[in-house]
């Protein structure tokens, strides 16, 4: 469930490099912290906060930032419940019809950071897609990492490419995450995770070098997800995080 990568592991044939699997692998009290974090209390309110379709419409760049990009139908907006799911209140509008979220969504986190939902790209992206999502990527200068979300059915489409260059030209340091790893059988699954592996030691400079895998449904590696979050937005101490 918190590290599903391990139980690929096993699939593997010998000598293949399996050091990407585990760059962050964070102990018991890290993933508790994380958790606290994402569960709203007195004190401590999780919350929607505003929408926006241009930078100068979003809120003060006050809280660390991360925000959440993607394919149009990748789960990004399911993936933001689940990562929310501790704190049922916060209302994360998830649609059956592909390019649903037109705006970038922000969501406050306490006094810790903020999360972005951005719209998705390609199938029914909204028609100022670029120049929204390249303006916040260029101006938001409390970014602390963007989460690029791959479909772990199909892996990388040529619209992820485009994304990919994007944030390379611009430097922003980035993770991919494979959704949907409850509907790929295991083979087809790992086949993703290696070529994606291989595209990101080859192809990217700024690219964590550790793919994350998650559902949405079954909640395997989300735990693993919100400890990341908590740690690039500096909430935990590095000594656990390492």
């Amino acid at each position: 469930i918190v590290f599903p990568l391990q139980r690929l592991e096993r699939c593997l044939a010998p000598g293949v490099d399996t050091a990407p699997f585990r760059l962050f692998q964070p102990g018991l009290a890290a993933l508790q912290r994380a958790e606290a974090l994402f569960t709203s209390g007195r004190g401590h309110p999780i919350d929607y906060v505003s929408s926006a379709v241009r930078t100068d419409h979003a809120p003060p760049p006050a809280l660390p930032e991360v925000c959440f990009i993607g394919r149009s139908n990748v789960g990004k907006s399911s993936l933001i419940r689940a990562l929310f799911s501790l704190s049922p209140e916060v209302e994360v509008r998830v649609s059956k019809t592909p390019g649903h979220t037109k705006k970038m969504n922000f969501f406050k986190v306490g006094k810790y950071f903020t999360l972005v939902d951005m719209p998705g790209y390609g199938y029914r992206a909204p028609q100022d897609f670029v120049e929204m999502v390249e303006a916040y990527l260029q101006e938001r200068r409390n970014l602390k990492r963007t989460f690029l979300l791959v479909d772990g059915v199909v892996g990388l489409q040529k619209t992820d490419h485009v994304a990919v260059e994007m944030l390379e030209e611009f430097g922003i340091p980035y993770v991919m995450v494979l959704t949907k790893i409850d509907r790929a059988a295991r083979g087809l699954l790992l086949k993703n995770v290696l070529e994606i592996q291989e595209f990101v030691k080859e192809k990217t400079q700024g690219c964590f070098p550790q793919l994350f895998l998650v559902s949405s449904l079954e909640f395997s590696g989300v735990h693993l997800l919100r400890c990341f979050v908590a740690h690039v937005t500096g909430n935990l101490p590095a000594v656990e995080a390492s």
